[in-house]
């Protein structure tokens, strides 16, 4: 049985799969930034956000928070990452 109620575990999944799906999107927009190992990484938070809209309305409130602190973690790496990229790629060309 897939149960999906609105709460707050809905919108964790969701914003996380959006992410996730703009980290795809950089592989179109810049692939200079993008590495194959991007859409392995994709693929695990497509699955992690799935899993967290059908089944989150199990979560008691710790939990919750566990993922949400899971997920702010996640992007954190995401956002340095690429960042770094940037970073690498600019040293390259002016070298």
């Amino acid at each position: 049985m897939i149960n999906i109620i609105v709460e707050p575990a809905l919108l964790l999944g969701v914003l996380f799969a959006i992410v996730m799906l703009f980290l795809y999107g950089l592989r179109f927009v810049n692939p200079e930034l993008a590495t194959d190992w991007d859409i392995f990484i994709t693929t695990l938070g497509i699955v992690y956000s799935s899993i967290i809209v059908i089944h989150g309305w199990r979560l008691d409130p710790i939990l919750l928070f566990s993922q949400v602190l899971l997920i702010f973690i996640t992007f954190s790496f995401c956002w340095i990452l690429v960042r770094q990229r940037e970073i690498i790629r600019r040293l390259i060309e002016d070298f």
